[in-house]
C-alpha cells in the first residue's frame, strides 16, 4: 500500500489513512459493511483482482491494470519525479531519458508501468521486488544517474545524498481512483459508474481535501481535477 494513502500501519488489520477512509465513506454511501483487505503493495492487490478478494479497491489507474480493472475518476493525485546522481547535469524530467542514462525504479509501481510505456532511450532498471526503499539501495549500490520515484519519498532521500538533485517538474501524476474487477461487463460499467459520482461528491464536497489534512498528507498529494 502506498506510503501516503495508508499513514497508519499500526494494526495490520486496521490500517488508516486517507484510502482507508475513503473506502469507510464509500461503504457508508452504499450502506454496507466495510471489511478492509490489505496488501502489501499496488501490485499484489493487482494481482488478485480476479481472485474474488475484493469488490473495490483504491489504487493507481494506469493502462497496463486497466485490462483486469474497470476505474472510476481519480479523487487524488501524487506527482513522480526523478532525483538524480551528483554531478549528473539534467534539470528536467524529459532531459533524463537520454541514452546512456540508468533509472532506477520499484518494481510494478504505477510509475514504473509508466515509464515502462513511456521512456523511449534510457534504460529502466527494476527492482528484483516492489518497494521505493529497493530502488534507493539499487540507485546506490549501481550508482545508478536516476532514480525515479513519488516526490515525497525522493524529497527524503536527496538529504541522505549531497550534491543530488530532486527535479522541479514531474515525469507524471498517479491518478489514485478506485477500482473495481473486470469480470460481467455490465456490471463492472454499472460499478464504475456508481464510483465515478461517488468520487464527483466526494471531491466537491470537500471530503477528499479534508481526509489530506487530516492525515497530514497535504502538499504531497493533492486533490485530482
Amino acid at each position: 500500500s502506498n506510503v501516503l494513502l495508508v499513514t497508519n500501519r499500526a494494526d495490520p488489520a486496521q490500517p488508516g489513512g486517507v484510502a482507508p477512509d475513503m473506502a469507510a465513506a464509500l461503504a457508508d454511501a452504499l450502506g454496507a459493511k466495510l471489511q478492509l483487505v490489505p496488501y502489501e503493495n499496488p501490485g499484489a492487490l493487482a494481482d488478485s483482482a480476479g481472485a474474488g478478494e475484493w469488490d473495490v479497491g483504491l489504487i493507481g489507474a494506469e493502462p497496463a491494470r486497466a485490462a483486469i480493472i474497470g476505474f472510476s475518476a481519480p479523487y487524488a493525485e501524487i506527482e513522480a519525479t526523478y532525483l538524480v546522481r551528483p554531478g549528473v547535469p539534467f534539470h528536467t524530467a524529459a532531459q533524463v531519458d537520454t541514452e546512456g542514462v540508468r533509472v532506477a525504479s520499484s518494481r510494478r509501481s504505477a510509475y514504473t508501468l509508466w515509464l515502462e510505456d513511456n521512456l523511449r532511450a534510457a534504460q529502466l532498471v527494476q527492482t528484483e521486488e516492489p518497494g521505493a526503499e529497493g530502488s534507493w539501495d539499487l540507485f546506490q549500490d549501481r550508482e545508478l544517474e536516476a532514480l525515479a520515484g513519488l516526490r515525497s519519498f525522493l524529497t527524503g532521500k536527496a538529504a541522505e545524498l549531497p550534491g543530488s538533485r530532486l527535479l522541479d517538474d514531474r515525469f507524471t501524476s498517479i491518478q489514485q481512483a478506485i477500482g473495481t474487477p473486470r469480470g460481467d461487463a455490465a456490471a463492472c460499467d454499472a460499478a464504475v459508474a456508481f464510483l465515478d459520482s461517488f468520487v464527483a461528491d466526494a471531491k466537491s464536497s470537500g471530503l477528499v481535501a479534508n481526509l489530506l489534512a487530516k492525515h497530514g498528507v497535504e502538499g504531497k498529494l493533492s486533490v485530482a481535477l
